[in-house]
């Protein structure tokens, strides 16, 4: 659900508790493994986490007045969500995510950068840490001009059982 909070806090405040502290776990691996060239914001309604302007001046291309987001971390009406722009702008790297977490033995509901969950035990947090920081910043940026550039294509989701049987 789109948050009209303008900080991390407010958001976080704004939540129930079991929710807020859910992603505050999340939000704890993610600020540890974070190359120190991005940043955490409120964008799209949720914590983000993005390339700024100052190093990334081209920002996104759908509003270049914003700076590139990178990754999200969310409340929504049914689920919580962690979204992981790097793993959907990267083939290689979704592969490499995906047999990471089918190691763990955890059920993965993700869609195209998407991973949906109801408890922080849910995750298989090593594995979202070790993916965050297989990307740098410059690296991101690089995949990310890439994939506009129509130089690399971004992975291809596999739907989990749950949805398959929706049709969605």
């Amino acid at each position: 659900m789109h948050s009209p909070a303008l900080t991390v806090d407010q958001y976080l405040e704004s939540l129930p508790e079991d929710r807020r502290l859910a992603l505050e776990v999340v939000r704890k691996v993610l600020l540890k493994n974070l190359d120190r060239d991005y940043e955490e914001c409120v964008q799209y309604g949720m914590i983000g986490y993005c390339v700024p302007h100052r190093v990334y001046p081209a920002g996104y291309h759908c509003d270049p007045k914003l700076p590139l987001p990178f990754a999200a971390l969310g409340s929504q009406k049914n689920h919580m969500a962690l979204y992981l722009n790097c793993v959907y702008g990267s083939a290689a790297l979704a592969e490499r995510f995906r047999e990471r977490w089918r190691k763990t033995g955890k059920k993965l509901d993700m869609g195209k950068a998407c991973i949906r969950f109801r408890h922080v035990e849910d995750l298989a947090l090593d594995v979202i840490g070790q993916t965050i920081r297989e990307v740098p910043a410059r690296k991101y940026i690089e995949q990310y001009e890439a994939t506009l550039n129509g130089k690399a294509k971004p992975a291809k989701p596999k739907a989990s059982a749950a949805r398959r049987g929706r049709g969605l």
